[in-house]
Order: C-alpha cells, then structure tokens, then sequence
C-alpha cells in the first residue's frame, strides 16, 4: 500500500454547486500542486454536481427515458467536470481522463483525473475500484458536509456527527441498494466493496482547505472515519 498516494472523490457539489466554483477551485489547485511537489500522486475521481441534475430534470420534462438514458447524461456531466480539472492541471496531470477502472493503467504523473464509467456505477464506487488498482489503502470522499451523521441534520435538529465507525454499522444506515439521484455519504455498493477491499474512507467537507491539507500532511482532521 501506498501511503503517498491518494484517491480522492471530489464530489460534484464543491465543482459545480450552483455555477462553477472557481475560488475552491483556485485554492483546491494550489493545495494539491504543494502537495504533489513532495512526491504524492492524487487519483481525482469528478462528481457531476448541480450540472448533472439540471440535464437530468430537464431530460425527464422532455421525453418518458429510461433510468440509463438518465444515468448516461450524468456520467457526460462528470467528464465534462474531469476534463475541467485535467485543464487546470494540464502541467501535471496525466492527459487522459481515465473513464474504465477495469483496464490496467500506468500513470506516472503527480495527478490522474478519472470521470463516470458506466450506468450502475457511482462515482463512489469508482474511487473505491481505483483505490484497488492503484493499491491505496485510503480514499478520501470530499463534499459539501463536515460528518456523517446518525440522521438528517437538515430535518433532525439533534442529529449527532460520527466521528469513526465501523462499515458493519455504516451500512445499517446507507441501506444496500444504489439509487443514482439518492443523496447519501457514500454510495451502498461502493461501501460493500470497500467493506470487503478493507479500505477505510475518509469523508469531509472540502470547502475547508485548511482540514484538507491537515489531512493529507497527516495531522488531525475533522471528518468521519469508516473502517
């Protein structure tokens, strides 16, 4: 296992939460460029964010599509948010987006972007296949959340962060099923693969570069551990 190489799930809500965000971008770019300038590579697998959605919506009001018409539509919305990321770091990136986690691939350069594969597959997911791959022990699930939570923050007032578990537990809670629009932590398919992969998962809010940065120089962090 690799402790100097990361898979990160950069999820579509930091990218594209309403327009693109170019500042967390901006900061999320210096951060990884210091970051690889010490030897780290970074597996960047891209969500679809607010993009994917709005396709999606106005793909329903159109036309009666099927769930893999709409799955596709958000698999092209993550790609067009990878080939975003591999622009920004064209000096240093691999110059493919890497769209199969299936096929072998050696990359040598200090970041990879990799973007939505095929319908049944979550971004999720992906990172956890691509952790197989390029045997890390680690992936690090950034979105728009500081924890997990025991339940809905947004509806339950006296919903309570969780700070470490176990994948036993945590999928108690995300259930078994993958629904491409349900919006869950981490995918359930993703979680059972990851469960028997022995991978731990690292989920926190991505806004904060400072916490980002704790992290990947192994200091303490804010965020929940599921292992």
């Amino acid at each position: 296992m690799s402790s100097n190489r990361f898979i990160i799930s950069l999820g579509g809500s930091l990218i594209v939460p309403d327009e693109i965000e170019v500042n967390f971008l901006r900061e999320f770019k210096e951060l990884i460029e210091r970051e690889a300038s010490k030897g780290k590579q970074f597996i960047l697998i891209t969500g679809g964010g607010r993009t994917s959605r709005r396709y999606t919506s106005a793909a329903k009001e159109l036309g009666d599509l099927t769930p893999e018409d709409l799955d596709w539509l958000g698999i092209h919305t993550t790609r067009l948010n990878g080939h975003l990321l591999r622009t920004i770091f064209r000096e240093i990136a691999h110059k493919e987006i890497i769209t199969n986690p299936e096929t072998k691939l050696i990359a040598e350069e200090p970041v990879v972007i990799a973007a939505g594969y095929r319908p049944g597959y979550s971004t999720d997911n992906l990172a956890v296949m691509f952790a197989r791959q390029f045997s890390a022990d680690v992936v690090l699930n950034l979105s728009n959340i500081d924890y997990v939570y025991d339940k809905d923050p947004k509806q339950n007032p006296d919903a309570k962060p969780i700070k470490t578990i176990s994948w036993h537990e945590f999928r108690k809670i995300v259930g078994n099923k993958w629904d491409p629009g349900a919006h869950l932590p981490f995918d359930p398919v993703a979680s059972k693969n990851a469960e028997e992969f022995g991978l731990r998962v690292v989920i926190m809010n991505g806004k904060n570069i400072t916490n980002l940065r704790n992290f990947l120089e192994g200091q303490s962090f804010q965020g929940t551990v599921i292992e």
